[in-house]
């Protein structure tokens, strides 16, 4: 094979829709395909979630949401970061709809974000409701972690909403979806979840992840004790040791700071040791394994899933 193949499962990504949309119990499905689909593939992405029953998409720029337009002509497009002048006339010519948290443009559909925690974009208050007004949201800050404070957000967003009701409310990321019901409002705006990968790190066992990244073993080989591995002998074997080296590297996206992280060497999770080369890595083994062995590459620090970044070609 190649030095290394990564594969996008569209397949599992309309499944993890359609899981979402079980949990969200009648609210709708946004998907996030921001950062071309979170490294996925955004256009794509984008027409296996609408196909599977999402009902909008929502990105962070406005020049992300001009590229699916192209493709995507009907579809319910969201732009959640801010927009200049130019870019509010560009999105009103095609369609979209903006996030603002100050002056509400005329001739767009817009979202007024409530800042209920956050501390970055909103308004404190809600201004007086108009025409172009369509939807209100807020963003939750510890949906992962913080059950206290992101349920204080909530109470707060519901409170200062409620007489708006006949406006989309929509204020759950894919944490708040999954766990904390009274998030869920009218819609929810879904990204790592839809990818198949765990907001707080444990598993989700209903989910399946979209991307898949493997490699193989270029060689084994066995290290007596005293011996070391890669630059700088940063891994010195205290007894003797086999290792496994896979020809892939942070050329490749995988970073120099995954040293002590874990991948899967024929399904078994298998500690990577020394330093990480431009071009190579080397993984712990218990025994010696041919060249060509599979490696997939499940990148975990602490319990919890560490991004790698690459380019689809």
């Amino acid at each position: 094979m190649a030095r290394s193949e990564v594969t996008v499962d569209l397949g599992a990504l309309r499944r993890n829709v359609r899981t979402l949309l079980r949990e969200l119990d009648g609210a709708e499905l946004w998907a996030v395909v921001k950062a071309d689909g979170y490294g996925h593939g955004a256009l794509d992405c984008a027409g296996a979630a609408l196909g599977a029953g999402a009902t909008a998409l929502c990105v962070a720029t406005v020049g992300e949401a001009l590229e699916l337009r192209r493709e995507l002509l009907d579809a319910r497009i969201l732009v959640m970061g801010p927009a200049t002048n130019r870019e509010i006339a560009a999105a009103r010519d095609a369609a979209l709809e903006l996030v603002v948290a100050d002056e509400i443009p005329e001739g767009v559909r817009v979202h007024v974000k409530l800042d209920t925690g956050m501390g970055r974009w909103g308004v404190s208050e809600l201004p007086a409701a108009e025409r172009e007004i369509v939807g209100l949201m807020t963003h939750l800050a510890t949906a992962d972690g913080d059950l206290v404070f992101e349920s204080e957000q909530v109470r707060r967003f519901a409170e200062a909403t409620a007489p708006y009701a006949h406006l989309t409310r929509h204020a759950a990321n894919s944490a708040a979806a999954l766990r904390l019901p009274e998030a869920r409002f009218d819609a929810a705006r879904c990204g790592i979840a839809v990818y198949g990968l765990s907001p707080w790190g444990e598993p989700v066992p209903e989910l399946e992840p979209v991307l898949a990244w493997t490699s193989e073993l270029a060689l084994s080989r066995l290290l007596r004790a005293g011996e070391s591995t890669g630059y700088g002998r940063r891994f010195v074997a205290d007894r003797d040791t086999w290792i496994g080296i896979v020809p892939v590297g942070y050329a490749d996206g995988f970073r120099r700071d995954l040293t002590g992280t874990e991948v899967r060497v024929a399904g078994e999770l298998r500690t990577v040791v020394g330093v990480v080369s431009m071009d190579a890595f080397a993984v712990e083994l218990d025994r010696e394994l041919p060249p060509g062995t599979p490696v997939t590459f499940h990148v975990q620090r602490e319990g919890r899933l560490m991004y790698i970044s690459f380019t689809l070609d």
